[in-house]
């Protein structure tokens, strides 16, 4: 069975989710974004053998350095010099590295993965692979949405179209 280790904001980065100098607000519901795709696009058993590691000394307010976001488990890099440090400490202490699946762009972290003869994949082909097996599961035939937009996507829609400016 798989098990995937993220980095979060090199996987933010190359999903096009923010773009680089936002501010924390928009970082905070940036993350938040990425958790809510990964939760709607990962099927449960597979939520349930994923961290998303995030590069942060200082987690958000009222989040401690890991939690448990329905099966994800979520880590801020706090004790680690930084989040490829905790990725690679995720990577070493992985006892069926074979099965490992590690997503990031960040070149360190790709050969952490490729020494311990795990999977590394960039996050920006990660994403697109994700979401093109989600398409080719979807009824090519069925107009409608499976379920109704959330909040981060109503908002992604009106500043693609001018409405949220």
């Amino acid at each position: 069975m798989k098990t995937y280790i993220i980095d979060g904001y090199n996987l933010l980065y190359g999903a096009g989710i923010v773009g680089e100098g936002t501010d924390a607000g928009t970082l905070q519901s940036a993350r938040e974004a990425l958790l809510g795709w990964l939760l709607h696009s990962l099927p449960q058993n597979d939520r349930q053998r994923t961290v998303v590691v995030f590069d942060a000394h200082h987690p958000p307010p009222g989040r401690p350095s890991i939690y448990d976001r329905q099966g994800l488990t979520v880590h801020f890099s706090r004790d680690h010099e930084n989040a490829d440090a905790l990725l690679e400490e995720y990577i070493a202490a992985n006892d069926a590295p074979r099965q490992l699946t590690v997503v990031s762009s960040d070149h360190r972290v790709q050969r952490a993965a490729s020494r311990r003869r795990a999977t590394a994949i960039d996050s920006e082909a990660w994403y697109r692979a994700i979401n093109q097996h989600q398409g080719a599961e979807k009824d090519p035939e069925s107009p409608k949405p499976e379920a109704p937009l959330n909040e981060v996507q109503v908002e992604q829609w009106l500043k693609f179209f001018g409405e949220n400016q």
